[in-house]
């Protein structure tokens, strides 16, 4: 799916999916209609109804199967970024040992980088164009700050020791956030889901075509639960993209200066 209709505001995403799906529903119902006549008339009536049970069967092992990877992307998407904000309040609060100008530029380098992250690093997951070969400037400048660190006591010792473990935890957590935001339902099982509601909606017009009223219906009914399944995936398909999707929100919570970033 293309990203213009990722970022469309929810009800134009339904509308376009809902009016896609009718319109597909419409010219499946004409084109059955149309040529139910004669001997095709007959060839359609013996369709058996029995086999539209394997073929719904069939969409909704699809529409699992494309869920389950889109639940499956968003929760790591969640997790990625909770545990990147977990690692860097840790780093804050272990900042403090070492007060004055170090606990500072800590603080600094931390609020740059989810500033950066919020407004330079989201825009180019939701395009898929976020690269792991860039290293966040803010978090690898904090990684060499608290390596020069000279503790002066046992306590600073391990506080040291605790920072460069939440800075590496947060760098890993960027790492898999950029990752998951490369992951989406590809063509291919897209292109399998909607050929099989198509030959489901191509059964039921056939099964139906001695009766329009009974084909538009049916019909109706199906399409409408195509559209919805597909609207349902489809909003949730790139986890940084689009009006539901993975926000900066965690990220700004870890320091107030840093809250009021745009998203």
């Amino acid at each position: 799916m293309n990203d213009w209709l990722h970022n469309l505001p929810l009800v134009w995403m339904a509308l376009v999916v809902f009016g896609a799906t009718y319109l597909v529903t419409a010219v499946i119902y004409g084109v059955v209609i149309g040529l139910a006549a004669g001997e095709r008339a007959r060839a359609f009536k013996a369709v058996s109804p029995s086999m539209l049970a394997p073929l719904g069967i069939l969409f909704g092992l699809f529409i699992a199967f494309a869920a389950s990877e889109v639940w499956n992307d968003t929760d790591r998407a969640n997790t990625a970024v909770f545990r990147e904000a977990s690692a860097l309040r840790a780093v804050v609060i272990l900042a403090a040992s070492f007060p004055g100008e170090p606990e500072a530029q800590i603080r600094r380098l931390i609020q740059r980088h989810i500033e950066e992250a919020a407004t330079q690093e989201w825009p180019k997951m939701a395009q898929h164009r976020a690269k792991l070969t860039i290293i966040p400037g803010p978090l690898a400048a904090a990684m060499r700050l608290a390596l020069a660190l000279t503790p002066s006591n046992r306590g600073q010792e391990i506080a040291q020791r605790e920072m460069v473990t939440a800075l590496e935890n947060a760098l890993d957590a960027r790492r898999q956030r950029i990752i998951v935001s490369r992951s989406q339902v590809n063509l291919t099982k897209w292109t399998c889901l909607l050929v099989q509601a198509i030959c489901m909606l191509a059964a039921i017009a056939m099964v139906h075509s001695d009766n329009r009223g009974a084909v538009a219906i049916a019909m109706g009914l199906f399409a409408s639960g195509v559209a919805v399944s597909v609207l349902l995936i489809l909003a949730h398909d790139t986890p940084f993209a689009g009006t539901i999707s993975v926000s900066p929100a965690a990220l700004q919570q870890v320091l107030p200066e840093s809250a009021a970033s745009p998203n």
